[in-house]
């Protein structure tokens, strides 16, 4: 399937509904410079260059894929690496319903 460009408010919406969950402060910096924040005082920025990572991020976010991005360079970690990492275990049993899924399918294909 072929995926329009998204939009940073369309991002900023879909990342409230995959982690809006996460008690830990958590900021995601968008390929337009949009600070999208999550939980309480973030103690880590992931930084996400491209929307087309935005993108294979939301179709699968797993800490694998995350890991993945990470090490090909195609998102950084701003600020603790480590708290970053207890983030990602803590994110690691993410269950997308099938409603929200569509949800994010629509919003992905909209743009």
């Amino acid at each position: 399937m072929m995926w329009r460009k998204i939009g940073a408010s369309s991002a900023a919406t879909i990342l409230h509904r995959l982690f809006g969950h996460i008690e830990r402060g958590v900021a995601f910096r968008l390929w337009d410079g949009t600070m999208v924040m999550l939980g309480g005082a973030p103690v880590c920025t992931v930084v996400l260059h491209r929307q087309e990572t935005f993108i294979r991020l939301v179709r699968d976010p797993s800490p694998l894929n995350f890991a993945e991005a990470y090490v090909e360079g195609a998102i950084d970690i701003e600020g603790d690496l480590f708290a970053a990492m207890r983030i990602a275990n803590s994110i690691e049993d993410l269950r997308v319903s099938a409603l929200d899924r569509l949800r994010l399918v629509v919003t992905l294909v909209r743009g």
